[in-house]
């Protein structure tokens, strides 16, 4: 691919390239390897002394055109953008984002001289009452939380026929935008990613709420390496019975991180949820693949509820033993074997970051070793929910574990003989 760098001073409108990829990728104006091919063109060429933007190097690639990108970037060109420059207060800066839902501006809140982001509900939804109702449920739940890893809420609205929402302005990028050009996360990097979000969902759950949509697009990383965890969209109190009745049989969430019992639409979703999902999430981002693939979101999401997940370790053979521990419990597919807790997954999390063997994870792994003994099954017949099928050097920790496993029970019955 031969690049020349473009004249000085063109300009796209653009912060940073991970704004420039993630938004040529939504727009389908380059596939995610097509992208990532011009990522690694990008840092051949700076190796070898030649600095130029992504946005150049695509279009020199014949991949988009500078009007095409000036497009994407300049609210000028995006009509709602034009009449919602007109809402009481905000000054719309550019277009930062667009999902199925809601499109996202960066604004000024000039009353305070700050950045923040504006969600907005196209005109198309607007009219069905049930997008609307969910939108505004969105802000309420949001304004409830107030945590250093959600993004915060401010303000709901509507001005000209347009639902907003203004909430905080991350001044970063998401574990999409990293994703979406191949970026696998090392252990280190994931697990302190991995803990930010369990703390905010900690805090959503004592609140009553569930997220029921974590995933890669809705975890913001901040310049300076705070996570936060957007998009309460699809958010419901727990106790919301009305709602859960209404939702009974649906499918919510998103495909590849769905949890099995949102795949079967039952109404007493839980935080346990959001615990699969994070699991889910976690596995996306230390190996490079989403835990089930599928032609169709049915074909994935039946994925999720009968088929075996193929350990993380399995695939990256880097990550540790408790890491990969901890990934598998909160994706067991029978949600009275993941974690009793949000805590106790934190608990897990921090336990790993430091080196430690993960408890919770490794107990129930334990446990159900000695449930099987005690029914009289052999260590052969034995496939516990949390480990991988034992082959080489896996055989020989299992066979470790069972050995544990048999010196606890001959104490104990050394004790009641007592």
């Amino acid at each position: 691919m031969a690049i020349e760098p473009q004249p000085v001073g063109q300009k796209t409108g653009f912060g940073n390239d991970s704004q420039v990829g993630k938004s040529v990728v939504d727009a389908r104006l380059a596939t995610a390897a097509e992208v990532a091919a011009c990522v690694s063109k990008q840092a051949q060429l700076k190796e070898s002394g030649r600095d130029l933007s992504l946005a150049e190097i695509l279009i020199k690639a014949g991949f988009v055109t500078t009007s095409q990108l000036k497009r994407l970037a300049n609210p000028a060109d995006d009509s709602m953008a034009t009449s919602l420059q007109q809402i009481p207060g905000y000054q719309i800066m550019q277009k930062i984002g667009a999902g199925a839902m809601a499109s996202v501006y960066k604004a000024k809140q000039l009353s305070l001289d700050r950045m923040v982001a504006i969600k907005v509900l196209p005109k198309r939804l607007s009219e069905d009452p049930e997008f609307v109702k969910r939108f505004y449920k969105e802000g309420r739940a949001a304004a409830k939380l107030n945590h250093n890893n959600i993004v915060q809420a401010f303000d709901v609205g509507e001005y000209a026929g347009f639902h907003y929402f203004v909430m905080e302005f991350v001044d970063g990028k998401t574990v999409y935008d990293e994703m979406a050009i191949k970026k696998v996360y090392g252990e280190a990097e994931a697990l302190q990613i991995a803990i930010q979000i369990t703390r905010a969902l900690e805090h959503a759950h004592a609140k009553g709420f569930i997220h029921r949509d974590v995933k890669p697009k809705n975890i913001m990383i901040t310049k300076d390496g705070t996570a936060k965890l957007a998009d309460m969209g699809l958010a419901r109190e727990a106790s919301d019975v009305e709602a859960a009745l209404a939702e009974k049989g649906r499918a919510y969430g998103t495909p590849y991180y769905i949890s099995p019992e949102q795949v079967k639409g039952v109404e007493d979703v839980d935080f346990r949820a959001d615990i699969y999902s994070l699991g889910a999430t976690i596995y996306h981002m230390v190996t490079g693949r989403v835990p089930f693939e599928g032609n169709t979101p049915t074909s994935i999401m039946h994925k999720h509820l009968k088929e075996p997940l193929i350990p993380p370790d399995h695939i990256n053979a880097n990550l540790s033993t408790g890491f990969a521990e901890v990934i598998e419990r909160a994706m067991t597919k029978d949600r009275d074997q993941r974690y009793a807790s949000t805590a106790d997954l934190l608990a897990d999390l921090e336990r790993v970051a430091r080196g430690e063997a993960p408890l919770q994870a490794r107990s129930a792994f334990k446990a159900d070793l000695l449930e099987n003994l005690a029914d009289g099954q052999s260590a052969g017949d034995s496939q516990p929910a949390f480990a991988p099928e034992p082959s080489g050097s896996g055989k020989l920790l299992l066979g470790g574990v069972i050995a544990e496993a048999l010196v606890i029970v001959v104490l104990i019955i050394v004790l009641i003989m007592k």
